[in-house]
């Protein structure tokens, strides 16, 4: 695996060193936040979500939000960020294998679906290929919130799918209770082989507190559902990762500054890599494969291939983060909230054990918030965002150019309280700089203005209707814009295209809730049109072989996602869910492709002194709309288990937990999934583990 060096940020160093002298802060409320859901997984709705520009609680929020946090996210976790949210109403995943999964959120993945790192840009890869995994271990996650719809425009127009922020223990911002605190973690799995160990510890002197963590995976080739053609285990389907983080901060009473450095190391396998292809290039509209003798010799190849194994992903990832909030910095002003971040990645994706290509993305991101004091009854936040992305490839799959993509923004969130109702409204306009390294290609400049408007009423005690509509601008990224060349992972030759324009959304969310009481629940519709929407169109396909080239066409998704909860008794909980999402292109004439089929679930909850159960049904539709060249993926019924018991290990706080995926040894395949013949979803499945905090 290749070492990249240190790397420091200049931006991050000017900050601490801007920041440091004036400060004497206290600690922000989102730990707080964090032990309550820990105790009570179900009260998001009574918790300040981070994600959240104006910091409000679960039930103000218009639009729908999802909070993981404790022993809910400690059996949710799994190897991928998308497999560990793909449960939750309207979110799914890209599942490519075990080693690469993101979050796909009401039909829309890539960069339509911003992931964030506490409130910072997750610098990777993923949002290029499906087959790049997302630079941030699950097990080091303290709480994830995901917000969908246009509650995201702060974090970027281009979001149109919901912003995914991820909160970790890195940065301290608050002093520990005890003068050691922290938590260990051991964990397996039997679909494949896994042995997984994490730890956390912080500790403080004086207004200092400092924080150290690190995540060690190590899986094989997964098991799958009984049935399967090809046996019983994905070939190239392994993981192994290393994550580690240190940080410091200055804690006070008006606010905290913070660095930390993080470093992920990761070698996975890519399932369903067809070397055959390797020379398909395209003739016009058309593909050429080679004459029918060469094609015949290509069926050889691959079945020769098929003895070898499968390519590698080395992933290598720098970053330094700096985060910083402060109380009552300015007249008129309650609070500066800073985020920056540098990160150095690189990953090679080696064939036969030679680097094949080599992926290089050298970025960073820094936003600024201030929160002004009520004017004229509005409260609201105001701020500037900037960033660049350096990003090349080299080698045999170097379908992207090298290309410099900056970006800057200006954003304003405004809300008005009356009464029992709170009206919201956001405005951002993004300017956008691509400079482009290729014979005969473009640089590219782009201006976008996004704007959203909503209220929640909360027309009764414990109940509340919340509404939202928004106009937002989507600017083509680079590889959308100078794609050119196989990629034989998604099986694809992708040609880019340079008159691009750029997206115009209109969306309209509704959302009823009963956020109290023996029976709460969560129902929201939603309706996006997406005017001029970038797509990979199918020119041509060859034996499963796509040629696909981006283009342009107005397209329409509309669904409804919800969840229902009843407490039966003190001990016992019933629990419906399912979401659907319809995408169709606006002339009524084909399907959006890699759609999730609708699901349907329903749980039962049960707590006993130290012991708590569940078991779970959920009901995965088959997904018939099919996009161009694309098949209908048959539906399935997944059983699941779980349970935990909660004691005292040499005095310190401990929980044991067991959970068993997929009772039945069901074979499914997820329609999102680029690869989903040669990567079916995990068969039967005990994951077993303890958990100690002290």
């Amino acid at each position: 695996m290749s070492h990249l060096p240190c790397t420091r940020s200049p931006l991050a160093l000017a900050l601490l060193l801007a920041f440091v002298p004036p400060l004497t802060a206290h600690a922000a409320p989102a730990e707080a936040d964090t032990r309550r859901l820990a105790a009570d997984p179900d009260s998001a709705s009574t918790v300040v979500i981070s994600a959240s520009a104006l910091g409000l609680l679960g039930d103000d929020m218009i639009t729908p939000v999802t909070a993981l946090a404790g022993d809910r996210l400690v059996r949710e976790r799994e190897s991928t960020l998308g497999d560990t949210l793909k449960n939750q109403p309207g979110i799914t995943s890209t599942h490519f294998g075990a080693g690469a999964g993101r979050p796909v959120i009401r039909g829309m993945d890539g960069p339509r679906v911003k992931i964030l790192s506490d409130g910072a840009e997750v610098q990777d890869a993923s949002t290029i290929s499906p087959d790049h995994a997302v630079a941030f271990e699950p097990l080091l996650a303290e709480r994830i919130e995901v917000l969908r719809g246009p509650s995201a425009l702060a974090y970027g127009s281009g979001a149109v799918g919901g912003v995914v922020n991820i909160l970790d223990r890195k940065i301290p911002t608050a002093m520990p209770v005890k003068p050691i605190e922290g938590s260990m973690e051991l964990r397996g799995n039997s679909a494949a082989d896994e042995k997984t160990g994490a730890f956390e510890v912080t500790g403080g002197f004086g207004n200092v507190a400092v924080h150290a963590e690190g995540a060690r995976r190590d899986a094989g080739d997964y098991r799958v559902g009984k049935g399967w053609e090809d046996g019983r285990t994905v070939t190239g389907s392994f993981r192994e990762s290393t994550s580690g983080s240190v940080g410091l901060s200055w804690i006070g009473a008006r606010g905290y500054l913070g660095v930390a450095y993080t470093k992920e190391r990761s070698e996975y396998g890519i399932p369903g890599h067809n070397h055959e292809f390797g020379g398909c290039h395209p003739h016009g509209d058309h593909l050429h494969c080679g004459s029918h003798e060469e094609e015949e010799e290509g069926h050889d190849h691959e079945h020769e291939h098929g003895e070898e194994p499968p390519p590698v992903v080395k992933l290598d990832s720098e970053r330094w983060d700096v985060r910083g909030e402060y109380s009552n910095p300015l007249a008129g002003f309650s609070r500066l909230r800073v985020r920056a971040a540098y990160t150095d990645y690189r990953h090679d994706e080696i064939d036969d054990g030679v680097v094949a290509t080599t992926f290089v993305n050298k970025a960073r991101d820094g936003r600024v918030e201030l929160e002004h004091l009520p004017l004229g009854g509005w409260r609201g936040v105001l701020g500037l965002q900037t960033g660049r992305r350096d990003f090349s490839a080299v080698g045999d799959e170097a379908y992207v150019p090298p290309t410099v993509t900056k970006k800057h923004a200006a954003f304003l969130t405004e809300e008005y309280r009356l009464n029992a109702w709170r009206f919201e409204a956001a405005a951002r306009h993004e300017w956008q700089d691509i400079d482009v390294d290729a014979t005969g290609l473009e640089s590219r400049k782009a201006r976008g203005t996004s704007v959203s408007a909503g209220a929640v009423w909360k027309f009764a005690p414990q109940y509340s209707l919340g509404a939202t509509v928004a106009r937002t601008h989507r600017l083509p990224t680079a590889e959308e814009l100078y794609a050119d060349g196989v990629h034989l992972a998604t099986s694809t030759y992708e040609v880019g295209n340079q008159d691009l324009k750029k997206e115009t959304s209109n969306n309209v969310d509704l959302t009823l809730r009963k956020f109290a009481g023996a029976t709460t629940f969560s129902v929201s519709a939603f309706r996006n049109r997406v005017n001029d929407y970038i797509y990979g169109r199918t020119l041509d396909n060859h034996e499963g072989f796509q040629l696909i080239e981006y283009a342009q066409r107005d397209a329409v998704f509309t669904g409804i996602e919800g969840e229902l909860r009843h407490k039966l008794s003190p001990a016992l909980s019933a629990t419906l869910f399912g979401d659907y999402v319809r995408a169709k292109f606006d002339d009524g004439a084909g399907n959006l492709p890699r759609i999730p089929a609708h699901r349907i679930g329903a749980r039962l909850d049960g707590n006993w002194q130290a012991w708590h159960g569940n078991v779970e049904l959920v009901r995965v539709g088959k997904q018939d709309k099919v996009g161009p060249f694309e098949r209908a993926t048959d539906g399935y019924a997944m059983l699941n288990l779980g349970g935990h018991y909660e004691l005292r290990l040499g005095g310190q706080q401990a929980q044991l937990y067991a959970r068993i995926n997929n009772l039945t040894d069901e074979l499914a395949f997820s329609h999102t999934s680029f690869i989903r013949d040669a990567a079916p979803l995990a068969g039967r499945n005990v994951t077993a583990g303890l958990r100690v905090a002290f």
